[in-house]
C-alpha cells in the first residue's frame, strides 16, 4: 500500500512539473522568464551541489528552510537559472529541483516556435498577413470580394508595414 502510493506521488510530481512547463511553453511570452535550454549533465551537477550543501538522500524533504535556500542558491548560481518565487513551494526535494533543472523553458510565441517545426507537406502556416489594398492587388482590377467592408489597421507596429483600406459607401 505505501509503496503504491509512493509511486503515485512521484507520478504527481512528475506530472506537475510537466504541466508547469507545458504552461510556460504555451503562454511563455507572457511570463517575465528568459529561456533556458539545460546542460547535458545537470543531474550530475544538482546531485554534486546537494552532497556540497549536505543533502544526501535526494527523497527526502529539505532539513529547514535554511538548506532549501542554501542549496537552491547555490543551483541558481551554478546554472544561471532561479526557480521562480510562484514554483518554490514545489520544490521539496532534491529530486524535485532535478526535475526543474531539466526542463527547457522556451519564450517563444507559439507562431515562431512553429517556423522552426517541421509541418507536414499537406499543412501550409501563413506567417505574415495579407492585407487587400485596391492599388496594390490588381488581379480582378482592384475589386475585393468584400466590397464594403474597410481594411483597418490599429496597431501601431503594423501601420507602417501594411497599409488600411477604406471602402466606399453607397449610402451614408
Amino acid at each position: 500500500m505505501r509503496a503504491e502510493a509512493e509511486e503515485q506521488s512521484l507520478l504527481y510530481e512528475g506530472k506537475r512539473f510537466e504541466s508547469v512547463a507545458q504552461s510556460l511553453s504555451v503562454r511563455g511570452y507572457l511570463r517575465a522568464i528568459k529561456p533556458c535550454t539545460p546542460p547535458e549533465n545537470v543531474a550530475e551537477l544538482v546531485f554534486k551541489l546537494a552532497k556540497e550543501n549536505g543533502l544526501i538522500d535526494a527523497r527526502q524533504p529539505f532539513g529547514g528552510m535554511e538548506k532549501k535556500f542554501t542549496f537552491l542558491s547555490a543551483c541558481g548560481k551554478a546554472l544561471g537559472h532561479w526557480v521562480p518565487n510562484s514554483m518554490l513551494h514545489e520544490v521539496q526535494t532534491v529530486e524535485d529541483a532535478t526535475i526543474f533543472y531539466q526542463t527547457p523553458i522556451d519564450t517563444r510565441l507559439p507562431l515562431d516556435a512553429i517556423r522552426s517545426v517541421e509541418l507536414p507537406e499537406n499543412l501550409h502556416i501563413q506567417q505574415d498577413y495579407v492585407r487587400f489594398h485596391p492599388e496594390t492587388d490588381t488581379m480582378f482590377g482592384g475589386k475585393s470580394a468584400f466590397p464594403k467592408s474597410s481594411t483597418v489597421v490599429t496597431g501601431l507596429k503594423y501601420k507602417q508595414k501594411y497599409r488600411g483600406h477604406e471602402a466606399k459607401k453607397s449610402w451614408p
